[in-house]
């Protein structure tokens, strides 16, 4: 009975803990679907391609505010506590979507449109640089023996609950609004139910409890200690970020860049292209805690370095093969491809680089790997495939930025060396033993 309700109680931390995912994925989901729409509606319209440029890198831009996110809001939480900093990231979130949804467009207020919205995704960025390493340590800490991968991987899976989400939301507008209303207004539709969801979102969070991880320790870092040991710990901060670039641009390659890719690369229809972004949620959804389950069973090296040589090898030729004929269905194939290799990767990686970081400043040092990847990286993808495209003429050129990624990757992979954990990170049976990063040895 004891080990029943425990059981029930775990799965509602889960729940708990990974609801502020959802609302920051479904926003970033929002702004990448919507790209083309929001560029017309805040930008000066001197071009269609200005216009979307513009668009995608202010969908970019958030994402340069992360590593800053990272550094100050994961001290936060490893000096005060996972429950409090993860409530205050869903405020800041929050406040972000807010002020996104109600701004006026360009032709109404001007230049202040675009400066109001990089404002407003630059204070998303900013909370969501440490939402998910808080969220990923929260569940390593909480995961019972022997399933750590199992758990942590309900951290990615909650966000495919929100590219389900807004592409359902994004296929319904589209079934029933014309372009033309979309352009004016359809688009701000899923920001306004975002901003329904906040209050709910605040009273499942508000709930969580701390981890016995956390209140077991006797000391909590200071902002200086924890820079002071992040410094000491560059190389593996490095080499989590390279292993995390995969994870990021194989994710926003098929999510966020899907919808415009479809439509301004393929010529597809905005539902044809906004039904395989929702196959690729639901996929992600069904893959990610099957891949956490077996890194648990097999270890995360291994399925880390099969999916990386995956990727380098087949992602160009599926992409060839894609803008050679192009289709709904062989859009649907391709995708659901490189969906399974995200999915598998990031099952193993995320409860990898958990494993990676020192206890005392494992919130920090994850959320800083992450948002490194993610800004350098991952979230100006659409705007750098966009890019590539219309320099070099190339459709295809995108599944090279997708290899580029994986072969960092997997050069991270070979530069960690399995060790055997220390203090609280014992090692896990089945899974990869790696150090703190007092034992962290580079090959």
């Amino acid at each position: 009975m004891t080990t029943e309700t425990s059981r029930k109680e775990k799965i509602k931390a889960v729940i708990r803990v990974s609801s502020g995912n959802f609302l920051e994925m479904y926003d970033f989901m929002v702004f990448g679907y919507y790209a083309a729409a929001i560029g017309r509606t805040f930008f000066p319209k001197n071009s269609e391609f200005a216009s979307l440029m513009l668009s995608l890198a202010t969908f970019g831009v958030g994402f340069l505010m992360r590593p800053i996110g990272a550094v100050i809001l994961g001290a936060y939480i490893d000096r005060h506590g996972r429950r409090s900093g993860l409530i205050l990231t869903l405020a800041l979130m929050s406040a972000g979507t807010l002020s996104i949804a109600c701004v006026p467009g360009y032709v109404t207020i001007g230049l202040f449109a675009p400066l109001l919205i990089v404002i407003g995704r630059l204070l998303q960025g900013f909370s969501a640089g440490v939402e998910l390493g808080g969220v990923s340590v929260y569940l390593s800490e909480i995961a019972t023996p022997g399933h750590k991968g199992f758990y942590v991987s309900w951290q990615s899976a909650s966000q495919q609950c929100a590219v389900v989400f807004a592409a359902l939301l994004g296929v319904a507008l589209a079934s029933r609004l014309t372009p033309q209303q979309m352009d004016a207004w359809g688009w701000r539709v899923p920001l306004w139910v975002g901003c329904l969801i906040i209050p709910f979102l605040f009273i499942i969070r508000r709930s969580l409890t701390e981890t016995e991880v956390f209140l077991a320790r006797k000391h909590h870092p200071s902002l200086r200690d924890i820079l002071q040991s992040l410094a000491s710990s560059w190389r593996i901060v490095l080499l989590g970020m390279m292993l995390v670039t995969m994870t990021t641009v194989s994710f926003y390659m098929i999510t966020a860049y899907t919808p415009t890719f479809g439509q301004s690369v393929l010529h597809l229809t905005s539902k044809y292209a906004l039904i395989v972004t929702l196959c690729v949620g639901i996929s992600n959804l069904i893959w990610l805690p099957l891949m956490g389950a077996l890194s648990d069973r097999i270890g995360r090296r291994p399925l880390l370095v099969s999916c990386t040589v995956l990727a380098i090898a087949t992602a160009y030729p599926a992409l060839s093969w894609l803008v050679g004929s192009p289709s709904f269905t062989h859009l649907l194939v391709v995708e659901l491809w490189l969906s399974f290799l995200y999915a598998s990767y990031n099952g193993a990686m995320v409860v990898f680089l958990t494993e990676l970081m020192p206890a005392k400043v494992r919130a920090s040092g994850f959320s800083i790997a992450y948002s490194l990847a993610t800004a350098i990286f991952g979230g100006f993808t659409p705007a750098i495939c966009t890019y590539l495209i219309h320099e070099t003429g190339n459709r295809a050129i995108p599944g090279l930025w997708v290899s580029f990624a994986a072969a960092l990757a997997l050069a991270a992979v070979f530069f960690t060396r399995k060790t055997i954990a220390h203090g609280s990170d014992a090692p896990e049976e089945g899974a990869v033993r790696t150090a703190s990063a007092q034992s962290f040895i580079v090959r």
